[in-house]
């Protein structure tokens, strides 16, 4: 129930409103670096693993082939 609610609120947010959040979470990431110092000391494994765990699902949404188009005419 809750994702459902938090995905009909997600889908009113246009192209501006989605790149301001990411903006936003750039920025508190930094907040974050600023403020703890040491977690810039960890491998850079470590970011680029949490990065393409964090990519996977984007990238197969974005590029993965579009359910409805592939369904028969009768199923839509």
């Amino acid at each position: 129930m809750l994702w459902e609610d938090m995905d009909k609120r997600a889908r009113r947010l246009g192209i501006l409103d989605t790149k301001l959040a990411q903006g936003a979470a750039v920025f508190f990431a930094l907040t974050v670096v600023k403020l703890f110092p040491e977690v810039l000391a960890l491998s850079i494994w470590w970011f680029v693993g949490l990065s393409v765990a964090c990519a996977i699902r984007p990238v197969v949404t974005f590029f993965g082939h579009d359910r409805m188009a592939s369904a028969s005419p009768s199923q839509q």
